[in-house]
């Protein structure tokens, strides 16, 4: 039986990257999906391209800083598919404007958090009265690696992403009990549009970050992927609360290796 047969999931962040590598593979594991990304255009492309392949997939512009917004996306999934049974909470932004902290503009830390945790805690608040109705369900937050171990040129990014762990333990604390398990899973670095927009400002870094992986590669959206339709799952019925790290052995890497 696939992972995820019969139930209705939503994705933010899901035009691209590894919210598409996620709605891709839910799809094939047998769920419906509700994709919601401020980029419409690519958005409506995925969505149609896992309709063609068999798939149940709608897509709805979404800016998860918006509350109103949030709470569409839970509509449409409740509207469109009858309910919601698991949300991965992916919405991105800031990782890729980087510098150091005495450069870093203000309003760029302001859209970061107000994206990457305030979004995530908007989406959260929108779809626990969802997954309540159902008798419960899971959320997956995205954290990142770097939270754990701080990231230069990325300080805006790391400490929001550091504030979705928190908020992850916080919301599995509240919810456990009733029915809801609240997970995240936090990724090293992924061959993605941001990282390459990273890449580009600083050439120089490319092998650098290769270099502090432990397996000597970055990893590819369809493989973090595999871990968050896990956690959405029953098959991670005892996992609450818990952060698992994705990240190519970036947290134990040797410098001395």
């Amino acid at each position: 039986m696939a992972l995820l047969e019969g139930k209705i999931g939503l994705v933010t962040g899901g035009a691209q990257g590894l919210g598409a590598a996620v709605a891709r593979l839910a799809a094939s594991e047998g769920s419906k999906i509700v994709l919601g990304d401020v980029q419409a255009e690519r958005g409506e492309a995925v969505a149609k391209e896992i309709a063609a392949t068999g798939g149940e997939a709608y897509f709805l512009r979404t800016d998860v800083s918006d509350f109103a917004d949030c709470e569409a996306l839970v509509a449409a999934a409740i509207d469109r598919f009858g309910g919601l049974d698991w949300a991965c909470n992916n919405a991105v932004s800031g990782a890729g404007d980087f510098g150091p902290i005495d450069t870093l503009e203000e309003s760029n830390w302001d859209r970061t958090l107000e994206v990457c945790l305030k979004g995530v805690f908007l989406g959260m608040k929108a779809q626990l009265p969802a997954l309540l109705e159902r008798g419960g369900g899971s959320i997956v937050n995205v954290t990142t690696a770097s939270a754990f171990k701080g990231e230069a040129m990325l300080s805006a990014y790391a400490a929001a992403k550091g504030g979705v762990h928190t908020l992850t333990m916080t919301g599995a604390a509240e919810y456990s009990a009733r029915g809801i398990r609240i997970n995240s899973v936090a990724p090293g670095g992924m061959e993605t549009p941001a990282i390459q927009r990273y890449f580009e400002k600083f050439p120089a870094f490319k092998d650098k970050t290769v270099a502090t992986h432990a397996m000597r590669r970055l990893g590819s959206p369809e493989e973090v992927a595999e871990p968050i339709i896990w956690l959405a799952s029953d098959r991670a019925s005892f996992v609450t609360g818990s952060c698992l790290v994705c990240d190519g052995g970036a947290l134990i890497n040797s410098h001395l290796l």
